[in-house]
């Protein structure tokens, strides 16, 4: 991965599960694990893979995937696999329009 983002980057505040902190976070566009939403240490790995795959390093485009994962993606999307296309798909749609 070549971007890495920080929690000082981020839009919003997430809560850190420091039981799960160590880990295997993501892997891939296939991924299966759950994702949790309301863990910093899930979420950075997610939004960073996104960016990459997006080609982006801008604050405006990770402050977009936030919002996406957080009033947009429906919570039936568990697998981090399906974040990752669920961000990856719905961001590349909006940023085809601007």
């Amino acid at each position: 991965m070549g971007l890495s983002i920080k929690p000082s980057d981020l839009k919003y505040k997430y809560p850190r599960v420091v039981v799960t902190r160590d880990q295997p976070k993501f892997q891939g566009k296939s991924d299966p694990a759950p994702f949790n939403r309301d863990d910093l240490y899930d979420i950075i790995p997610v939004l960073e893979a996104v960016m990459d795959d997006l080609g982006r390093d801008d604050a405006r485009t990770l402050h977009l995937l936030e919002d996406l994962l957080n009033m947009e993606m429906p919570r039936s999307i568990s697998g981090r696999g399906e974040v990752f296309r669920f961000l990856s798909g719905s961001a590349r749609e909006m940023l085809a329009d601007l």
